[in-house]
């Protein structure tokens, strides 16, 4: 069997009292997209944290890309993930241009005369807009972007360096119906990719799963509700539990919804 590309045992955060991530076991392998689903205040965007070594554990172990975390330059590991949030497109100036917005990942930076470019590293930022549908937005200052738009840039910055797997925090939080519909058709076209590496996305919402995505964690109190292959573990039961509401889960064309069972209409 293959080397896993994330693996956490027994893995907890606490922060002032309050278990965040409470004994997590988890394993990512090659040729995976994982969905990360659970309520707010579920420990989703702590977990995915954790796995972007943005976050150290309380306790418990992490080894990511073949890497102990606490044995291993954790800067050098950094540049070999691709991680973004929500909340990084309010890092960057309005102005700045979606290009430089792309190109900037290779230095992790925010503003491209903080370092030295190249026409190669620029045509690589094009070239990473193209694939992700933006490529006429180049030019564009971030901040004229619709917010979908936006989403879709700093996906193409996670690209930007060839990561060895990608980690998406909310990118579709707050999206309006077409930014979200864009960004989840982007995530299915990459899905389907070959040369993409494994993903993991966390939402809220089963609407937001794009079709491609092989397995689904569920979390609830910062524990895991159910973990395993996409159909094993998305349905009405679990998903029950999960938010502890009565609900129906419904699928078609690779899309999924859900809705009050009986019992709640």
């Amino acid at each position: 069997m293959a080397d896993p590309i994330l693996e956490l045992n027994s893995v907890t955060r606490t922060m002032d009292g309050t278990v965040l991530v409470g004994d997590i076991d988890w394993r990512v392998d090659p040729g995976q997209n994982w969905v990360v689903l659970g309520p707010n205040g579920s420990g989703k965007s702590s977990l995915l944290r954790i796995a972007a070594l943005q976050l150290h554990p309380s306790s418990g172990s992490v080894r990511l890309l073949g890497e102990q975390l606490g044995s291993t330059d954790v800067r050098s590991l950094r540049r070999r993930i691709g991680y973004t949030s929500a909340s990084l497109a309010e890092a960057f100036r309005p102005g700045i241009a979606a290009g430089d917005v792309v190109m900037t990942a290779l230095n992790g930076a925010l503003e491209p005369w903080w370092h030295t470019y190249d026409e190669d590293d620029r045509d690589r930022a094009l070239s990473q807009l193209v694939r992700i549908g933006c490529g006429d937005r180049a030019d564009h200052a971030f901040g004229t972007l619709s917010s979908g738009e936006r989403q879709r840039v700093l996906l193409a910055r996670t690209l930007m360096t060839d990561p060895e797997v990608l980690l998406l925090d909310e990118p579709t939080a707050s999206l309006d119906l077409p930014g979200r519909e864009e960004l989840v058709a982007t995530l299915a076209g990459l899905a389907v990719d070959p040369t993409t590496p494994p993903m993991v996305l966390v939402t809220h919402h089963v609407e937001e799963i794009p079709p491609g995505f092989t397995h689904a964690l569920l979390l609830n109190g910062g524990h895991v509700a159910g973990s395993g292959p996409v159909h094993e573990v998305l349905t009405d039961s679990v998903l029950s539990s999960c938010f502890d509401m009565d609900l129906h889960l419904t699928s078609s064309k690779g899309r999924w919804s859900l809705r009050l069972g009986d019992s709640g209409q």
